[in-house]
């Protein structure tokens, strides 16, 4: 789990990418939740085509908060119990509504404003010389309405109480939604799953290199007898981490060891796709795990590539076998092999030149390599480990389909999935060739190489936990 939490950080672009975008297509048209039924639903708010036109305050319909606290004024209020709404009134506020009497307008306008939502015409007595009563009257006011609100009568029906927690406990729609549910993280918009939100489920993964044909079985796998329910992000989230841990499943394998010495590890990618930073650190894993290794440097076109693996042997206390810069790398292939044959090592890694799959003349040089060290050992290269930079994207696809071609390529290595938002590719490389992938990178540490986990790699990149999803 230390290095679960290690990739579930430094997957954060990638992640991020996926959460947003599927936040905008629930977003986009959510499905209304079913409100909770306690006291007075919102649906049951009388149609009203000022309530979504105007910024209007929620008021408390037993009486305005404008009007005077006196019961004379106000008959009707007099003679219907303080629990009961009237018919067509609104929700709850959260308080009383300051309304200054120094203000000759703002009377009026509340006055207004709750006609808008109770949809009753407002008294004439309503007046500018009203206000300062009403504001007098607003200590006594508030008490009396949370007295009101917390004493209920055994015989009172359910349905004639008004409580503020069916906003709270579900989805209001409209207006009323948006002013209560803004901010309220226990809401969990859902989306009914159609045709047109499989397509920008699709659009999305494509967006995050899974690639077209693994977009598309994907999302039909997860609509597969879902159609037609309502979904959350979570929801979703939890589908694609289950769909993503099946194809990557069968693929997640460590780098096999033989009994067989010394065993040829011949390591191959694209120019700057971490090889030599790789092979450093898993002869310095290998080591630690009791393996006797051997390094070639074979990348005789590059000082620094060989200064590097000097450094990471030093580390390890790993004998690095160089050769003057500019020779052929195939003659220091087949010498390392001797020396390894002679000391008994377990190990030997080979590394490579980096060259772009598009060079004919570069490639037919790592086949000349696979070819020489054959003449030692026929069965050699034993494994030909393809490293991939996270960060090229739908390029890695290519490049996977060059260098099997030409180098019989038998895993997959995946470096620098810190410093991208395109970590589906690996997905999209999982479904579409089925190479054995062995381990992943996500920095610069010896620790920061670590078998592939399918679980882990899924939650991480789709923002959950691994292990089965609710």
């Amino acid at each position: 789990m230390a290095f679960f939490k290690k990739l579930k950080d430094r997957l954060f672009k990638s992640s991020s990418k996926l959460d947003s975008g599927l936040e905008a297509i629930v977003d986009e048209a959510p499905d209304p939740v079913e409100e909770a039924q306690v006291g007075l639903s919102v649906n049951d708010l009388p149609a009203n085509d000022h309530i979504d036109s105007h910024p209007v305050e929620i008021v408390r319909a037993e009486r305005s908060l404008t009007e005077t606290d006196s019961p004379v004024d106000n008959p009707i209020a007099a003679e219907r119990p303080e629990h009961e709404l009237p018919q067509g009134s609104a929700l709850l506020t959260v308080g009383p509504v300051d309304t200054p009497a120094s203000d000759a307008g703002s009377a009026t306008a509340q006055s207004e404003l709750s006609e808008a939502v109770s949809g009753q015409a407002a008294p004439d007595a309503i007046s500018t010389p009203n206000a300062a009563p009403a504001r007098q009257a607003e200590p006594e006011l508030a008490a009396e309405l949370v007295a009101a609100g917390n004493t209920t009568d055994e015989n009172t029906p359910a349905e004639k109480l008004v409580v503020s927690e069916t906003l709270s406990t579900g989805r209001a729609k409209g207006l009323l939604g948006r002013i209560f549910n803004r901010g309220d993280k226990t809401v969990h918009p859902k989306r009914r799953l159609d045709d047109e939100m499989l397509e920008q489920l699709e659009e999305l993964l494509i967006s995050a290199d899974m690639g077209v044909d693994t977009a598309m079985r994907v999302t039909a796998n997860m609509a597969e007898g879902r159609f037609g329910t309502s979904l959350s992000v979570a929801d979703i989230k939890g589908l694609l981490a289950q769909e993503i841990t099946r194809i990557m499943e069968p693929v997640a394998k460590p780098l096999p060891l033989y009994g067989k010495t010394p065993q040829v590890v011949l390591v191959v990618g694209v120019n700057g796709s971490g090889k030599t930073t790789t092979i450093g650190k898993l002869a310095s894993q290998f080591k630690a795990a009791g393996k006797t290794v051997v390094i070639a440097a074979g990348d005789t076109f590059r000082a620094a590539a060989v200064e590097q693996l000097q450094i990471w042997g030093d580390r390890a206390g790993v004998p690095v076998l160089t050769a003057p810069e500019g020779s052929d790398p195939a003659s220091l292939a087949f010498d390392a092999m001797t020396k390894a044959e002679a000391d008994g090592a377990d190990l030997l890694m080979i590394d490579t030149a980096g060259r772009l799959q598009n060079r004919a003349d570069l490639m037919e040089e790592l086949a000349k390599i696979v070819r020489v060290i054959r003449k030692k050992d026929p069965e050699a290269p034993h494994n030909t480990l393809l490293v991939l930079d996270a960060t090229t994207g739908q390029n890695a696809v290519r490049q996977v389909e060059t260098f099997q071609r030409l180098a019989d390529v038998s895993g997959l290595i995946m470096t620098k999935l810190d410093g991208t938002a395109k970590g589906g590719v690996l997905v999209a490389l999982a479904d579409k060739f089925g190479l054995p992938i062995h381990a992943i990178g996500v920095g610069e540490q010896i620790d920061d190489l670590a078998p592939f986990d399918p679980e882990e790699f899924a939650a991480a990149l789709t923002g959950t936990r691994p292990g089965p999803q609710p």
